[in-house]
């Protein structure tokens, strides 16, 4: 078995969660994973002021075309070079090992096997944009507090998109981000600050037309 195989299975087992932490849930296809992903990961810590954070790799979103993602092993790994010495940031694969392809399956999984613990579900604003095309997004809504942080160009289109207004009621101020991990859904804000115009797909391009 290589490193890569061993850390893979590792990463493949649902991380423990003791009792009242306050763990943030960030997922993504991270093909591959870039600064920009990090910069959210610490943006969220703050001022959500989690324990710790959840660096979900995903099997694939259903939304996106699979036709050319990297190995789960190399995303994985690529992650956690990434990462680096943090530990509040656990990388993990646990949706390959439970064949969950839809957010709201990860949710009930993680509120039925860490019962205890207060989690919140990240995601990018470009991501609340099409929130409305998820896979029982309704039901996301009411399973777990979320967190949408900005990215550029999408601050006006976002908080117009489908979703956002649906749940503008459950909306609280950004002020009071620090309270989310302790409110019951549904609820969310949307964080603004500090914002990398670095993409995946750009990244990818760039690797397509260098090799």
């Amino acid at each position: 078995m290589t490193s890569r195989d061993a850390e893979l299975r590792t990463a493949l087992r649902l991380p423990p969660a003791p009792p009242g932490q306050r763990i943030g849930l960030f997922g993504g296809s991270f093909d591959p994973p870039h600064e920009g992903h990090r910069l959210v990961a610490r943006v969220v810590l703050r001022r959500l002021r989690l324990d710790r954070l959840w660096w979900i790799v995903t099997p694939g979103n259903p939304l996106k075309d699979h036709g050319r993602l990297a190995p789960l092993s190399e995303r994985v790994a690529l992650s956690r070079a990434l990462v680096g010495g943090d530990r509040r940031i656990v990388v993990t694969a646990f949706e390959a090992a439970h064949r969950i392809r839809y957010t709201a399956d990860t949710l009930e999984l993680v509120t039925s096997r860490r019962p205890n613990a207060r989690f919140v579900w990240i995601m990018g604003a470009d991501s609340l944009r099409s929130f409305h095309r998820w896979q029982d997004w309704k039901r996301i809504a009411a399973m777990m507090p979320l967190a949408v942080v900005d990215r550029p160009g999408s601050t006006l289109s976002v908080l117009s998109s489908p979703a956002a207004l649906r749940l503008e009621g459950h909306r609280i101020p950004e002020r009071d981000a620090a309270r989310l991990a302790s409110l019951d859904p549904p609820a969310w804000v949307f964080l603004t600050g500090p914002r990398s115009a670095q993409s995946s797909t750009t990244l990818r391009r760039l690797q397509d037309s260098l090799s």
